[in-house]
């Protein structure tokens, strides 16, 4: 079993990564003796691709149980989801003595991780990750939200997991689009940790692609070591934190702008093009190494279809970006490999272009 550690002050916690960790999951909730209680948020379709192995591990379970599962999508990143949700805690009387399991991909453990952050002034939680884009990204760091008024993630907190344990079986079961999402936010990692991971993952990108186990583990040990380096210096996005929004910018407009048909990994990758577009359009990046990089992202694009969009449209929606100041969109651009420029402002006319050009590349 791989270890991670997760330092931040006052909140220590391990991200532990083996394949078949669910298996011992009882031990290890009962292994904290303040929870008596489990209220268990889970994505449908995983409930109904391991419905046996979660059965098998409640029946088990000495304590109060509830099974709260819903439809993995950004619609539902909504007040009416937490709403059922919080209904269930009264109806269920449930209280401070809960533990949260949040069982699914990103959108399982934003909407949990704000639930719990908010429930009884909140409730311990365990991230769970079943998808790629969940173990390698947003089940690390404490970042929790809902969409509202075309924004994303515009309504959340910050509030860190008890742990989380990523089970690496759970992948196996991936469709291919959920592969490739994951894959996305993994890109990112390659402009930021080092020029030795940019290039094992561009000579390597087929191994990812099949999930080769040994691999797979590798890219998400270090995915996670540094976004939990990142997240001990700077947990609330005061600095730091904010060069794990590169690409980010672009992505959530484009999803918003195409009602979340395209994914959010997907919208990543589509992102990332655009803010090194941008970055040699402001002269940050030299046209060379653009050159190089825009290379590594491309070997996605047959994974990838956007058919019409409104650059436009999309600009207006960065403006409402909830790390904008006044109506001005900061971005997240790259000078180098390592070597990231946070709270950048653009013209208008640069922006516009670098959507066009960025999101052409992956018209059909």
């Amino acid at each position: 079993m791989k270890k991670v550690e997760v330092n931040i002050p006052g909140k220590n916690y391990p991200v532990l990564i083996e394949q078949h960790l669910f298996d011992r999951l009882e031990k290890i909730i009962l292994s904290k003796k303040s929870n008596k209680n489990l209220f268990i948020v889970i994505d449908r379709k995983v409930f109904e691709l391991h419905r046996t192995k979660i059965i098998r591990f409640v029946s088990n379970f000495p304590g109060k149980y509830f099974i709260h599962e819903f439809i993995s999508d950004e619609s539902n990143k909504s007040f009416t989801s937490v709403d059922k949700m919080y209904s269930n805690l009264i109806v269920q009387k449930f209280g401070r003595d809960t533990l949260m399991l949040a069982i699914g991909g990103g959108i399982a453990g934003d909407i949990a991780g704000f639930v719990a952050s908010t429930f009884a002034r909140g409730i311990q939680f365990i991230q769970i990750p079943t998808t790629l884009l969940a173990a390698v990204d947003s089940s690390i760091g404490g970042k929790t939200g809902i969409n509202f008024s075309e924004t994303k993630n515009i309504i959340g907190t910050f509030y860190q997991p008890e742990m989380v344990l990523i089970d690496t079986g759970f992948l196996k079961t991936l469709p291919e689009e959920e592969i490739i999402c994951g894959i996305g936010e993994i890109l990112k990692y390659a402009f930021l940790i080092d020029q030795k991971f940019f290039v094992t993952l561009r000579n390597n990108l087929s191994k990812l692609i099949k999930l080769d186990t040994s691999f797979t583990s590798k890219i998400i040990e270090s995915c996670i070591q540094f976004k939990g380096d990142v997240v001990v210096a700077d947990e609330k996005e005061g600095s730091l934190r904010k060069i794990l929004n590169l690409g980010h910018t672009f992505a959530h407009a484009i999803e918003i702008e195409q009602n979340y048909r395209i994914k959010h990994g997907k919208a990543v990758i589509v992102g990332l093009v655009c803010a090194l577009d941008l970055s040699r359009r402001m002269e940050i990046l030299d046209k060379k190494l653009f050159e190089e990089y825009l290379q590594l992202p491309l070997l996605l694009r047959n994974f990838i279809s956007i058919d019409n969009f409104n650059a436009e449209h999309i600009y207006e929606i960065m403006k409402r970006d909830k790390k904008g100041i006044n109506n001005n969109i900061k971005f997240v651009l790259i000078n180098s490999i390592g070597e990231i420029l946070v709270d950048v402002e653009a013209e208008e006319s640069e922006v516009l272009q670098s959507i066009q050009q960025g999101i052409g590349y992956f018209k059909k």
